[in-house]
């Protein structure tokens, strides 16, 4: 168990960090997998800008790369301009 003050706090906030990137991180996975579901292009068009955006706040908070983001940005867009 931490010893000082200031390593107690550090837990502290690391848990709460952890649990506030995990709600977002799975948030943002459920979307990408609602828009791959998606089948109608006018709906996966609408879906499509909120769904970039959530990733790109994750990779901006480090929650994700942003490399892992760009992929999954590219990939999202060739599905939709596919349908």
């Amino acid at each position: 168990m931490a010893n000082h003050q200031s390593a107690i706090k550090r837990i502290r906030q690391s848990e709460a960090r952890r649990v506030h990137n995990k709600y977002y991180a799975k948030t943002t996975r459920n979307a990408v997998r609602d828009l791959r579901a998606i089948t109608d292009k006018e709906a996966a068009s609408e879906l499509l800008p909120k769904v970039t955006a959530m990733l790109d706040k994750l990779a901006k908070i480090n929650v994700i790369h942003k490399n892992k983001a760009s992929n999954l940005k590219s990939k999202l867009a060739t599905h939709v301009n596919a349908l």
